[in-house]
């Protein structure tokens, strides 16, 4: 009896077991042909549960980038009838045109049939048939040092977008952010409806020479229609996907050695003011609110100089922080500075606030141009009142008077005003026992700000980040003064630190290589002395060799 059990249990056993053995594998792609270089989906199927090691991958290097692999299991019952499944999806991207062969995929013993691909050019125009695409468009194929360039990138989806990441564009010698926000629409293509996102990145090269900007890039997941094997119903499956455009090379130039001034490149630079009151003639002592804005068409905000002009002496000036920012306005980015400050009179008469004129490059012309704001002239009515002695108006008179004497409320207000001086002194007293202590916290707050920001500069000097490390330095002596300084300021407080900047200033814009060490940077900037009151000329020099 109990040997009939083993061998039922047995007889079972083997059953069940070629019941859910491995019997088909299955290889396909999600398109034939396919670009070269761009990523298309290979899907093998085993109508069974097994390890996700079992499948060898290496075959595929041969002709193929082999990316992001995803693994799953499923299983599904229907009227009693279970039927197991393991699905990879890995996603590739051929190397050269041409056919390309996915070989066939051995598991458990059952092989799948191989896939002959068409691959042809990426230059193709097989985008538009495809379900998620890139188009990419940059603004220009030659700039010059710290011009602006736009990149727009286009990401199109015929398909339900499930995750992804939209990846900038990435160059070596340049700075890349992002401008604005994305904006979210649909087209029609082909007599496809896509969904497209838009987005904008802003270039801009530090140094001359041939700039390669390699594509912004895609990576997700979409949701796809497709039929279950056994099932007569379709469902969303999801499918990785990973897409990039084509690199594009643009040539940078140097800044020509006849530009004069800070340097500033732009399609249109416009300089006005603002003058809230419509007025000619102005009161004395009254304040005259003047805001002067630089607007500059397709150059980013940290690029613009500010605006700096003398003003006669009987006029003082009380300017606010400087203002800084990007939009964009009819297709093209705007860049803009604004500097208001209040313009105070000190004495009466006609006074003329001088030509502005800012200069900036064009290069559409390859040529010096500049900003220029007319001179305005003022006039201030008014009069200081004579100071006049008082005269005694009050007739004498022979009538006699007889005067009481009353101590009245004096002595109560003496009481009043000795008890407030007894309670203030105690106050002052009190106060300062504890200031030393406060003003101790407060040194010891600004030292370790200047020590961070210290830190900060020696990392970028390390990575040789010269545009960092000018703002930090510029940063630095801004807290250790207490106010907003410029370099050209800055480069006055001493003669070696003005020697470092002008150095760091040339490798920043490509010139040569910067020939200081990270030791003789700390010196100069702790060589400093402090501005005279009548000022000093600034240290930096024209960047031109």
């Amino acid at each position: 009896m109990v040997n009939r059990l083993i061998i039922i249990f047995l007889i079972l056993s083997s059953y069940t077991s070629s019941a859910f053995a491995v019997t088909k594998v299955e290889a396909s792609v999600d398109r034939n042909p396919v670009s070269q270089g761009q990523y298309f989906a290979l899907t093998i199927v085993v109508d069974d549960e097994v390890g996700g090691e079992l499948l060898k991958t290496t075959p595929l290097l041969k002709d193929f980038i082999v990316g992001r692999t995803n693994v799953s299991r499923s299983t599904q019952i229907v009227n009693f009838d279970t039927a197991k499944e393991t699905r990879w999806q890995i996603l590739l991207a051929a190397k050269k045109e041409g056919v390309a062969n996915i070989p066939s995929f051995t598991i458990d013993g059952v092989s799948s049939n191989p896939i002959a691909l068409q691959v042809v050019s990426d230059k193709s125009p097989t985008t538009a048939n495809s379900d998620v695409y890139i188009e990419t468009e940059l603004s220009h194929d030659q700039s010059y040092v710290g011009q602006l360039l736009l990149y727009k990138v286009k990401l199109f989806l015929a398909v339900e977008l499930q995750r992804g990441v939209l990846n900038a564009p990435t160059a070596d010698g340049a700075q890349i952010k992002q401008i604005g926000e994305d904006q979210d629409g649909t087209e029609i293509v082909n007599g496809r409806r896509f969904r497209i996102i838009k987005r904008i990145y802003g270039i801009i090269a530090d140094k001359a020479g041939d700039l390669r900007i390699k594509s912004a890039s895609f990576n997700g997941d979409v949701l796809v229609n497709t039929q279950k094997r056994r099932s007569m119903f379709s469902f969303n499956e999801s499918r990785p996907v990973e897409i990039d455009s084509t690199t594009k090379t643009v040539e940078v130039l140097e800044k020509p050695a006849s530009y004069q001034g800070n340097w500033l490149v732009s399609d249109l630079v416009v300089l006005n003011e603002e003058w809230p009151q419509d007025q000619e003639e102005y009161e004395l002592g009254a304040p005259i609110t003047r805001t002067l804005k630089l607007l500059a068409s397709n150059a980013d905000d940290n690029s613009l100089p500010s605006i700096h002009y003398s003003l006669p002496d009987s006029l003082k000036s009380y300017p606010e922080k400087p203002v800084r920012k990007t939009y964009v306005r009819n297709g093209n980015m705007v860049a803009e500075l604004s500097q208001t400050e209040a313009i105070i009179p000190t004495k009466p008469g006609k006074f003329v606030l001088p030509e502005l004129k800012v200069p900036w490059w064009n290069p559409l012309l390859k040529r010096q141009q500049f900003a220029v704001l007319p001179a305005r002239i003022i006039m201030v009515k008014g009069s200081v009142l004579p100071v006049t002695e008082p005269t005694n108006s009050i007739p004498t008179s022979n009538v006699n008077v007889a005067t009481q004497y009353s101590a009245g409320y004096w002595p109560w207000t003496t009481l009043v005003f000795a008890c407030l001086w007894i309670v203030t002194l105690l106050m002052w007293l009190k106060k300062k026992g504890a200031a030393p202590v406060v003003k101790n916290e407060q040194i010891a707050k600004h030292s370790n700000h200047l020590n961070q920001i210290e830190k900060e500069m020696k990392h970028a000097f390390k990575q040789k980040n010269y545009s960092d490390v000018l703002n930090l330095i510029q940063k630095y002596f801004s807290q250790k003064q207490n106010k907003n300084m410029n370099l050209s300021e800055i480069t006055a407080l001493s003669p070696l630190l003005a020697q470092i900047i002008n150095k760091l200033q040339m490798a920043r814009f490509g010139q040569k290589e910067v020939e200081i060490t990270e030791l003789e940077l700390f010196q100069a900037v702790k060589s400093t002395i402090e501005i005279h009151k009548n000022g000093q000329k600034s240290a930096l020099i024209d960047l031109n060799p």
